[in-house]
């Protein structure tokens, strides 16, 4: 077996996993993360990663013992030079590399907070991905580790968004959000990452991944369709679109795709 051939079968295999934890239910927010690391890096060494997570844990007994322990002393921080660095987006590389975006310091935050039994849950919020502190009506900036109040949460917001005063913001964008929730936000992150810089072997996997999780779009079905087309691939891609047009919403537009994939194999 190749380099290549054996890399694609270890991302083969770190999807499959993925889509088993998920399609058991209640997945288990750490698993997720690591099978994501290792579609991205078959050698990621997800047993160190997994003894890091305990080793922070070790000693925490409250919420500020967690953001000393973390942001003070372990030195845990948001990428400012390059935030898009696909590593920022592997659970591996940020408990190496100390550095991360939002929403892996955030799994890091409540990784080790439900080992120390600190109550933490995940906020999604548009943007910015935070952490609440269940009973306090503090957030925890996971970039920062700051504790932000409901005004400094606002003002992160129309800096990440980018929306002026004119866009009320509702205070259902503080509410929680669940475990699929978390991994689909990763996987929307990877996916423009990796769109963006025409990586198709990389925005595969992420997309085979999304599409196990709940909400998936036709134009995700059809970007994975897209992708598999390009490489050649054209019975798969049709035979996807297919699929996904059993369900009736976007029908249409899914088989006229198939339609044109099937068309390269005549």
């Amino acid at each position: 077996m190749d380099d290549d051939t054996g890399r694609r079968a270890a991302v083969d295999g770190a999807v499959d996993r993925f889509r088993a934890l998920v399609d058991a239910g209640e997945p288990d927010l750490l698993d997720a993360a690591l099978e994501i690391a290792r579609a991205a890096d078959p050698s990621a060494d997800v047993t160190t990663a997994r003894a890091e997570i305990d080793r922070l844990a070790v000693g925490v007994d409250g919420l500020d013992a967690l953001v000393r322990r973390l942001y003070v002393e372990e030195g845990f921080h948001g990428d400012r030079e390059d935030y898009y660095d696909p590593r920022n987006s592997s659970l591996t590389e940020v408990l190496a590399r100390r550095t991360g975006i939002p929403i892996t310091l955030a799994v890091v935050c409540l990784e080790v907070g439900r080992r120390a039994d600190v109550a933490l849950e995940p906020v999604g919020m548009p943007g910015h991905f935070l952490v609440h502190p269940v009973g306090s009506a503090l957030h925890l900036d996971p970039f920062t580790g700051e504790l932000l109040d409901r005004d400094q949460c606002v003002r992160r917001f129309r800096e990440a968004t980018g929306l002026g005063r004119e866009v009320a913001f509702d205070d259902a964008l503080l509410a929680p959000i669940g475990t699929e929730a978390v991994l689909v936000r990763m996987l929307t992150n990877l996916r423009g990452i990796h769109r963006s810089r025409g990586d198709l072997a990389e925005l595969g996997w992420v997309l085979r991944m999304r599409l196990g999780l709940p909400g998936v779009s036709a134009t995700e079905v059809a970007e994975l369709a897209e992708v598999w087309g390009r490489r050649a691939a054209f019975r798969e891609a049709a035979d996807l679109l297919d699929t996904w047009a059993e369900a009736p919403r976007d029908a249409d537009a899914l088989r006229r795709h198939a339609r044109r994939w099937r068309a390269h194999l005549n």
